[in-house]
């Protein structure tokens, strides 16, 4: 079981959307060497919406290559397709992916039985460890902790990355699925307290910027130290919070170019970072001491 800060990393461009070959690779050396715990490839955070089939693919055999066994990967291969799903997770154990992150099915809101329908063929149809991700304000489909649990009695599925926020979810599922089920945070701005609660670590767009203090933060907590973690995560506190003062990942990309990580790129429909809130995220990189 992967434990700890799991970067959900940006996927670098051009500012003509290309995909930033030379900045991806500074990526992934840059959270080696900071500790985190695994990476997330072509996630929400890495623009997977906007990325076609085939660069999504690459990509995630990219940061594979670029990791060199150094790291473990994970790459996001959800889709509101069945048969989609299935392709990119089937091109993730190709590219040599650990495990897949697969969101539940958005925009068409199917049934708590079509999800159980959905992530169960996905799982018998590719034979690689995968990871369920529910975040209903993102997809308006809210997979509730009755069907994570039927869930996790599937081959293949071995965690779930709740970004719900809602913490009473934690002892449901873990009552439910046990302790060998991973149980991660997708939500940065309650992820300490997840994690203090009995989850394994937590899935981070935060991580992006502060890659060591959020290792260290999430260290604290999974080691049951809720003083020495509740005060590394108020230094975090407000990158949690101004990371989605736009859409997620408009300010965390406009962050990554203010630390040298990358270049100003972006693909529509996302717009960079509006004047206005410049100077909120730059003050809260500033508390995190990243500037």
């Amino acid at each position: 079981m992967i434990r700890g800060s799991i970067v959900a990393l940006i996927t670098p461009m051009d500012e003509g959307g290309a995909i930033d070959d030379a900045s991806l690779r500074r990526l992934v050396d840059h959270h080696v060497a900071e500790g985190t715990a695994a990476i997330v490839a072509v996630g929400t955070t890495g623009e997977s919406a906007t990325l076609d089939e085939a660069e999504h693919c690459a990509v995630i055999a990219r940061v594979v290559e670029l990791a060199a066994g150094r790291i473990p990967v994970i790459g996001g291969t959800g889709a509101n397709s069945t048969s989609e799903a299935i392709a990119l997770t089937r091109c993730a154990k190709e590219g040599g992916a650990d495990a897949a992150l697969l969101v539940t099915p958005y925009y068409n809101k199917p049934t708590q039985e079509g999800l159980y329908l959905h992530h169960r063929a996905v799982a018998e149809a590719v034979d690689i460890p995968q990871i369920l991700y529910n975040v209903p304000g993102r997809t308006a489909c809210d997979m509730l902790p009755e069907t994570v649990i039927r869930l996790c009695e599937v081959d293949n599925i071995v965690g779930l990355k709740e970004a719900t926020g809602d913490l009473e979810r934690v002892r449901r599922i873990r009552e439910g699925c046990g302790p060998d089920f991973a149980l991660y945070s997708g939500d940065d701005a309650t992820a300490c307290d997840f994690m203090l609660l009995g989850g394994d670590g937590v899935i981070s767009v935060t991580a992006n910027l502060a890659p060591r203090l959020m290792r260290e933060m999430c260290d604290a907590a999974l080691a049951g130290d809720r003083e020495r973690a509740h005060a590394l995560n108020g230094r975090l506190d407000a990158l949690h919070r101004d990371l989605f003062a736009q859409s997620n990942p408009i300010p965390v990309k406009w962050g990554a170019v203010k630390l040298g990580l990358c270049q100003k790129g972006i693909r529509l429909p996302l717009t960079w970072l509006s004047d206005q809130y410049h100077e909120r995220v730059r003050a809260a990189m500033a508390q995190a001491g990243l500037l």
